[in-house]
């Protein structure tokens, strides 16, 4: 069971995220890990819990923690199960590193299969200055009990998406017209955001936050499995203590892809990441 049912809080660094995305180094620049069900859609394993996965294993592989801007492309869908991640280490500096990584897996026939590829530059959020200069506005979303969770919807097929269980999602009712069969045409998702244990944000959970609400092609009125292709996600401050909001947009729909730009704000009104991804779409 996820530790949501528990009446204990979960911690940063003690919670349900961070034993499913801890990585086994097994050689330098190598890493072991079985990546949990508990993180999958159907039978895929979210994307940015992977990209929180091959973050961790930069982190150690680094000589900065925190990652600024990393960028994956998604090769096959991986599967829970064991998989290895190589790392490489492309430079150092006193203010930024850069690495890149890959996840591998084995296919049924016992051959590797690359399923993941990121490009990343680390370095050390709490030396940043505290200037800001933004026109960049928080969402408003209305207060989280005008708000609803999938747990106000139907009860999902068993098995089909069991990372809601370890999410407190909260979507802005305005953004939620897919799922009463009435989607509003304009590609936008907004909701409030957090672990279903109460953990507080770090910039790791932030690589999840920004390719976990449903997509905005539902509200587009495109159904099925939307599968990403690339996504970028920029870490600019480290999350305060408290739920985020985050705000996803699509405006352009052609060809069978799509873009999503992510917007995460923390409870200090701070746009603490901002993502922008390219998914396929099946058009009917």
């Amino acid at each position: 069971m996820p530790e949501a049912a528990s009446a204990t809080r979960a911690t940063i660094g003690d919670s349900e995220f961070d034993r499913d995305t801890a990585v086994t180094r097994r050689a330098p620049g190598v890493y072991d890990i079985d990546l949990s069900a508990g993180w999958t859609i159907i039978s895929a394993v979210n994307g940015g819990y992977l990209l929180a996965v091959l973050g961790r294993a930069l982190a150690d592989a680094l000589p900065h923690a925190d990652p600024f801007t990393i960028s994956a492309h998604y090769l096959t869908a991986s599967q829970p199960g064991p998989a290895v991640i190589r790392t490489d280490v492309v430079r150092t500096g006193r203010t930024l590193s850069t690495g890149q990584a890959s996840l591998f897996q084995y296919d049924e026939e016992g051959k590797e299969v690359e399923r993941i590829r990121v490009l990343a530059s680390y370095g050390a959020l709490d030396t940043l200055p505290d200037d800001v200069r933004t026109t960049a506005e928080p969402p408003v979303i209305p207060p989280m009990d005008q708000c609803f969770g999938p747990q106000d919807g139907p009860a999902p097929v068993e098995g089909s998406s069991a990372i809601t269980e370890r999410l407190m999602l909260k979507l802005d009712p305005s953004t939620l017209g897919w799922a009463l069969g009435a989607p509003s045409g304009k590609g936008e998702m907004r909701s409030w955001f957090g672990l279903a244990d109460g953990r507080d944000a770090d910039p790791f959970s932030l690589l999840l936050a920004v390719d976990a609400l449903p997509p905005t092609a539902f509200e587009i009125g495109i159904k099925g499995w939307v599968p990403t292709v690339e996504l970028t996600v920029h870490i600019r401050c480290r999350p305060a203590p408290g739920p985020l909001r985050v705000s996803i947009t699509t405006r352009n729909l052609a060809g069978g892809f799509l873009e999503e730009d992510a917007e995460v704000w923390d409870s200090e009104d701070r746009l603490v990441a901002q993502s922008r991804q390219l998914a396929r779409v099946r058009l009917p």
